[in-house]
């Protein structure tokens, strides 16, 4: 992981690398080869060292598992193999794509960001991404600590809602400031599995790199590995076999809500990367099971949306805070669970 420097000149590591990524299931009649040649086999260009270095990093998986260079592939294994993508700046491309702006003045910018739509250039999304169209519509934005211009945080791809992006650097190193001192405000909209018994609460717990699914964050109890990370919640409305929660951040760790959520045994609804797009409560009556799907098919992706952001202004230290209306999807999810949890004969 590279090093970076936060707003106070301390050194923190990074964990947003950029990745390519490729999945191969071998022949059933595969005689056993050592992954590496396999590798070397399958893909084009590709070096024999670049493959080791992936191998030392953990980035090779046989069934999910981390293997070592040496491991043999026998017939039916799944290999997956994660290598570091080219430089950054090649994928820093003005494209014209329409952004929801909310507010805007002469140092920064509050975006609504859509679901579906990737925050920055990575595997597998090189292009169409937020800051492709930011770099668009404004010309000139700092750079952060990870070379991405007037980032300042970001959401996932599939989580709905408020970012704010800075225009100048003093701007930037402020805002940046905000969130790593954990003054910044963030509350988010979450509909998760079960009936979460607390009103509210608090989940505590380091969270860092699953040690064997780099796709997923995990919690670490002992805060042995990761970083710190806190996550307050209160209930807003219970549906029996879901709940509606408002979550608050109290630190801005990676998949921070959704590892956080799963470790409690609340897995946000249709979190696919996390296991919420099975169905972990109710019953296994066809007529429930029918009902779910459809609420998947409405809403298909996770229940998380970042409905409130706060912070102080750069220049004129005003208090800011914006609010983002509930997306159609998320809205037409919780409507149907409200009429389920009414009604329970649907």
């Amino acid at each position: 992981m590279e090093e970076n420097k936060n707003p106070l000149g301390e050194e923190i590591k990074s964990i947003d690398s950029l990745y390519e990524h490729y999945a191969f299931i071998a022949d059933p009649g595969q005689s056993p080869l050592r992954v590496d040649k396999f590798l070397m086999s399958r893909i084009e260009n590709v070096t024999r060292s670049k493959i080791q270095q992936a191998a030392k990093e953990g980035s090779i998986y046989v069934n999910d598992l981390i293997v070592k260079s040496n491991y043999k592939v026998k017939g039916r294994d799944k290999i997956k193999v994660l290598f570091a993508h080219p430089p950054y700046e090649n994928l820093l491309v003005a494209e014209d794509i329409t952004l929801d702006i909310v507010y805007e003045d002469d140092v920064l910018v509050v975006v609504n960001k859509a679901a579906g739509l990737v925050v920055h250039p990575g595997h597998g999304n090189y292009s169409g991404t937020l800051l492709n169209g930011l770099l668009h519509h404004f010309k000139q934005l700092p750079k952060n600590s990870n070379n991405r211009p007037g980032l300042v945080h970001r959401i996932d791809k599939d989580t709905s809602g408020l970012l704010v992006v800075a225009k100048t650097e003093q701007a930037m190193t402020h805002l940046s400031k905000q969130f790593f001192d954990k003054t910044s405000e963030r509350k988010y909209l979450a509909l998760v599995w079960g009936d979460v018994k607390e009103d509210k609460g608090s989940i505590e717990g380091a969270i860092g790199r699953h040690p064997k699914n780099r796709l997923q964050m995990t919690v670490f109890e002992d805060n042995s590995e990761g970083k710190e990370a806190i996550t307050h919640f209160k209930v807003l409305e219970r549906f029996g076999y879901v709940t509606l929660i408002e979550c608050q951040l109290e630190t801005g760790r990676t998949h921070q809500i959704r590892a956080h959520l799963k470790f409690i045994g609340h897995t946000l609804f249709n979190d696919k990367r996390y296991g919420g797009e099975k169905i972990l409560k109710g019953t296994s009556f066809t007529k429930y099971r029918q009902f779910v799907d459809n609420c998947f098919k409405l809403l298909p992706r996770q229940a998380l949306h970042a409905k409130t952001l706060g912070f102080i202004h750069p220049e004129t230290g005003e208090k800011m805070q914006y609010d983002s209306p509930i997306p159609d999807d998320f809205n037409s999810a919780i409507d149907k669970w409200r009429q389920y949890a009414q009604h329970k004969n649907l």
